[in-house]
């Protein structure tokens, strides 16, 4: 496993983190037409959060087990700042991970 790997695994666990001690962790699966969702963030089928857990954090676990390429390209904090600028959480430390996980990924082609 690589550096870049183990960095992005380490910031995985404490979006984890953050998601739980909001108490935006599910502990039922999400529905299989859910999950099949076409949209960006699947927004049609599920909230933000939801999003994070069944869509982003498995994928990248995958991928970081697989030792896999890990994507070149990553904006999904912005997208978190939207979803919770009109709630009543303090979400900061969460967009901050989700920002470093921006970073990591996101490198010059």
């Amino acid at each position: 496993m690589n550096n870049l790997h183990v960095s992005v695994a380490e910031v995985l666990m404490d979006v984890e983190k953050e998601l739980r001690q909001l108490h935006l962790w599910e502990f039922e699966m999400m529905s299989e037409e859910a999950l099949a969702s076409t949209e960006p963030f699947a927004i049609d089928t599920m909230t933000f959060p939801q999003w994070v857990q069944f869509i982003l954090l498995p994928r990248l676990y995958f991928m970081i087990e697989q030792q896999m390429e890990l994507p070149s390209y990553c904006s999904v904090a912005p997208m978190a700042e939207e979803y919770f600028s009109v709630l009543n959480l303090h979400s900061t430390p969460l967009v901050s991970h989700l920002k470093k996980i921006d970073r990591l990924l996101t490198r010059e082609q």
